[in-house]
């Protein structure tokens, strides 16, 4: 059984390369998978290993540093290894916004747990505010949400200014990273009710029981486990090879449906050439598996 990490900070960092290196070379030497965005404001990141890894590599991220606890964390499990390497990479954010947090920027304290979240949302006065990509709203969100449609996060400030200062604002994400940056922009603009769930729709999954959620779907993850349900369990979501879209079971039922190859999503916009070179991959990797070998494209990983 694998754990899988997720965490974020807030804090001013420098030495980036150098801490990077530092970094990467000591989780690859307890073979620690996953990515990780470190910025001068912050990190960002998600990270899979035995349990004893993973408390190996928490003391290290605080060591190297320099600060003793993340802003949000988040624990679940995986049967497979979901990720197939460790990727460490330098931007200059942890979410593209434009937006560089500081010390200067200490907004009011927002967060709703998630057992005081549904009753926020219930009230009809307030504007439930998903603000990840569409792909993954259309996986699952919460009832009433609204989600601004837009494939870059660069672009999101555009939706929020036309957004009502008068109504309360609840926002949420999978984590919680994309609603801090969010929040910090509409205080700014003169928001005053501005609310974003705790730890995210991870943390509402792990802890409101499935007969009392106002969750609707499943939970897209950047990994190979595709999505989560309720307790964090793994979905039933797959990922389509020809566009990199997240696949339900109803999808696989369609005509437009071939493993490996395409799904509803992106059938009518592949080309016959494509749509070649994919079967020929797909028949690669069904022939590796008769064989019982590795293979680039395999999801479980151990």
């Amino acid at each position: 059984m694998f754990e899988v990490f997720g965490f974020y900070k807030f804090i001013k960092l420098i030495s980036l390369k150098k801490n990077k290196d530092i970094l990467q070379n000591i989780l690859k030497e307890k073979s620690i998978r996953g990515t990780i965005i470190i910025s001068n404001e912050g990190l960002n990141g998600t990270i899979t290993a035995k349990p004893v890894d993973i408390k190996f590599a928490i003391n290290k991220i605080n060591k190297i540093f320099k600060f003793k606890e993340f802003d949000s964390k988040n624990n679940s499990k995986s049967i497979f290894q979901p990720f197939h390497k460790l990727k460490i990479k330098i931007k200059k954010e942890v979410v593209p916004m434009n937006l560089l947090l500081n010390k200067k920027m200490q907004k009011k304290d927002s967060h709703v747990e998630p057992n005081k979240w549904n009753k926020l949302i219930k009230d009809k006065n307030t504007f439930v505010l998903d603000s990840r990509k569409p792909f993954e709203y259309r996986v699952g969100t919460f009832k009433r949400s609204i989600n601004p449609d837009v494939a870059n996060f660069r672009d999101f400030p555009k939706f929020l200014n036309k957004l009502d200062k008068a109504k309360p604002i609840a926002m949420f994400c999978t984590g919680g990273i994309r609603c801090e940056k969010a929040s910090v922009y509409l205080e700014k603009k003169g928001f005053k009710n501005v609310y974003q769930l705790k730890g995210g729709i991870l943390n509402y999954l792990k802890k409101v029981d499935e007969k009392d959620s106002l969750w609707k779907g499943e939970c897209f993850v950047f990994d190979n486990r595709i999505s989560l349900k309720h307790g964090l369990k793994i979905g039933t979501y797959s990922m389509c090879s020809g566009c990199r879209s997240p696949i339900s079971i109803k999808d696989k039922k369609s005509k437009k449906y071939e493993e490996g190859v395409s799904c509803p999503n992106c059938f009518d916009r592949l080309s016959e050439i494509q749509k070649s070179r994919f079967r020929m991959r797909q028949n690669q990797i069904n022939r590796a598996k008769e064989l019982g070998k590795e293979h680039i494209f395999k999801k479980e990983f151990s």
